[in-house]
């Protein structure tokens, strides 16, 4: 804050409250002073607050809205002039309220002070990401016992969003993918009414959440025996994955670890079919900092945990990603995702 100029700083994004705070519910307001945490939330979280942030914060339950909670608490603060907000969080119909109704302060936008902090995990965060790839890896194990041809798509992502809740996972860090046959060629696929057929590529991609924290697992196999054609494929993925996977490091640029499994691919003649980025960051979100892509310039963080996912697609007959979660130790890469690479022939 002292960087920014800023007196204090009010918190709307619930990952950055979570953050600093504890806090887990949905409804919450932060105000950040070099004194003092002010935490607003409602009725709703009496005892959450009292529990998951306790004397950390001076915790007010507003009886009305949060920002009435705020502006209350305004009236009582001094030495307090210039506030920053937090503009990429920040709804326009809640803008409108600083200008009108916080006109006791001068309001700044800032930008990912709160992420900057959060992009470098220490050990026990790193603990509860690996813990959240435990779960869902041993989620998967029980899944491809189960997966056989003629199940729909949303057949095999109940199978596994029940296992992945079976393990303990607390949430679903985004909506699981399940594409099979030429459907695997859709990166972002949604899990579909499509029946699975012998042959098919079956492209999972998931995640498990374990307090707060998220992992991000891909795996493709073959429902049935595999072709030259699926294997090749597969090969030059499974390949990318392996030299990324060992060779990123913390201090590269974002562009330079995108090219780790970017050029392998290029050099095999599929670089158009690898349209997305390498990966990203992962933590209390599926996304955020740091970003692995050919566009960004930024290093990567010392402690960062990142997603290394290359993936080759050619649409109409399918596709194959390999996804794995790689924490940026000092010693080196970490994989926290301990699953085979190997291409598996399913059913």
């Amino acid at each position: 804050m002292t960087a920014a100029h800023i007196d204090g700083l009010v918190l709307t994004s619930l990952p950055n409250v979570r953050y600093l705070t504890g806090f887990s519910g949905t409804s919450a307001l932060v105000l950040v002073t070099p004194r003092d945490f002010h935490f607003v939330t409602d009725f709703r979280y009496d005892t959450q607050a009292g529990e998951e942030v306790g004397d950390l914060a001076i915790i007010r339950i507003e009886q009305q809205s949060l920002w009435t909670g705020l502006w209350n608490l305004a009236s009582s603060l001094t030495g307090l002039e210039v506030i920053g907000f937090e503009s990429a969080h920040l709804l326009h119909r809640d803008f409108q309220r600083l200008l009108t109704d916080g006109t006791r302060w001068q309001w700044r936008p800032q930008v990912n002070l709160v992420e900057a902090l959060r992009e470098s995990k220490d050990a026990d965060e790193v603990a509860l990401i690996r813990h959240a790839g435990e779960m869902a890896i041993t989620a998967l194990k029980k899944t491809l016992k189960e997966v056989r041809a003629g199940q729909t798509e949303l057949n095999v992502a109940g199978v596994l969003e029940k296992a992945l809740r079976d393990e303990g996972s607390e949430d679903f860090p985004f909506a699981t993918i399940v594409a099979s046959g030429p459907r695997a060629a859709l990166p972002h696929a949604r899990a579909s009414s499509r029946v699975i057929e012998r042959g098919d590529l079956l492209l999972l991609d998931f995640g498990a959440q374990y307090k707060g924290y998220c992992s991000d697992i891909t795996r493709t196999v073959v429902i049935g025996k595999a072709t030259d054609e699926q294997r090749a494929f597969y090969d030059i993925v499974q390949h990318a994955n392996a030299l990324a996977s060992k060779s990123v490091r913390a201090g590269m640029k974002g562009q330079d670890a995108d090219g780790l499994a970017r050029r392998y691919i290029e050099d095999r003649g599929y670089g158009d079919a690898f349209g997305h980025s390498l990966g990203h960051g992962l933590g209390l979100e599926v996304h955020e900092a740091p970003r692995l892509a050919k566009t960004v310039e930024t290093p990567l963080s010392a402690g960062a945990v990142v997603t290394i996912e290359p993936g080759i697609y050619r649409p109409g007959w399918g596709g194959v990603r390999i996804e794995d979660d790689v924490h940026l130790a000092s010693s080196g890469p970490e994989i926290l995702t301990d699953f085979t690479r190997e291409l598996l022939e399913v059913a």
